[in-house]
């Protein structure tokens, strides 16, 4: 993925303004003078937010017309990986704890093994809480109970199970699971009882289309997609499911990030999370 810098962004919002105000011979560019001033701010976030982070978003930016939002969605690994390869970003969301302490200097050393310095720690705060589901697809074609069942089946070797890879949370909180049931992944993955994908959306999108029998998702993601959810997931299989926001210590726009981290807090902001099926954390 190729990212542009703020500078370049800006640079080519502020020429095709520049050009439309030439087309209009002197006509009343207000409109391309607002655009203009407004301020991007970055947003990296887990994938599992699209829906409720986005609706967020658009309250935000219409009650806070000098700023316009620019999302990036995709797993906790991959967006940490991105800006630790310096793309642009205000505000950084994860999936779990990990990936998030994996770039705060606070953090325990043999978390933060590479010693990174990249989250705002000032700013760091718990947003949501979500819980980990086991999802099937429509019709539930092969009749799965619950996690025990999943456990005693995938042992036969009669279903396919679709899960994230290892990089990401939710195949994280997935392999909690399967250590809770004493089960080997990387025989079962030989065996072919199991399938991965690289984001809780693609694992979401397998179960929706009946390409695997079941996945473990997010509650969120299992509502968005209207799928049916046989079982959740205890503290004792998997540990708890929260999701912390920072600013991110590079933010090309810190003021801004601030600006909508403290929305999030907020109790518009909280109903969208609440909708979709998230525990809000975090208020003013």
């Amino acid at each position: 993925m190729t990212y542009l810098s703020r500078r370049q962004f800006m640079g080519g919002t502020a020429a095709a303004a520049a050009a439309l105000g030439l087309a209009a011979c002197g006509g009343n560019g207000s409109a391309s003078k607002d655009n203009a001033k407004k301020s991007t701010i970055v947003v990296f976030a887990a994938a599992s937010m699209t829906e409720s982070l986005t609706r967020a978003g658009d309250q935000f930016a219409a009650a806070n017309d000098q700023y316009e939002l620019s999302f990036n969605y995709d797993s906790s690994g991959t967006l940490k990986t991105q800006i630790q390869e310096g793309a642009d970003c205000d505000v950084f969301i994860s999936a779990g704890q990990k990936q998030m302490n994996q770039m705060d200097i606070t953090a325990a050393s043999d978390v933060n093994t590479e010693g990174l310095d990249l989250i705002d720690h000032d700013t760091r705060f718990d947003i949501l809480e979500n819980k980990v589901t086991l999802a099937v697809p429509e019709g539930n074609p092969k009749n799965i109970q619950s996690f025990d069942d999943l456990a005693s089946r995938l042992q036969a070797g009669d279903i396919l199970m679709v899960m994230g890879n290892s990089d990401v949370p939710v195949g994280q909180y997935t392999q909690k699971i399967l250590a809770y049931y004493n089960l080997d992944e990387e025989s079962l993955a030989s065996a072919g009882v199991i399938t991965y994908a690289t984001n809780v959306k693609e694992v979401t999108s397998q179960v929706s289309a009946g390409s695997a029998d079941c996945g473990v998702i997010y509650q969120t993601d299992a509502y968005s997609a209207g799928l049916t959810v046989v079982d959740s997931a205890t503290k004792d299989m998997c540990g708890r499911v929260v999701y912390p926001a920072a600013a991110t210590k590079a933010a090309p726009n810190p003021e801004g990030a601030r600006a909508f981290l403290d929305f999030l807090r907020g109790d518009e902001a909280s109903s969208d999370f609440s909708e979709v099926g998230f525990t809000p954390l975090a208020s003013n």
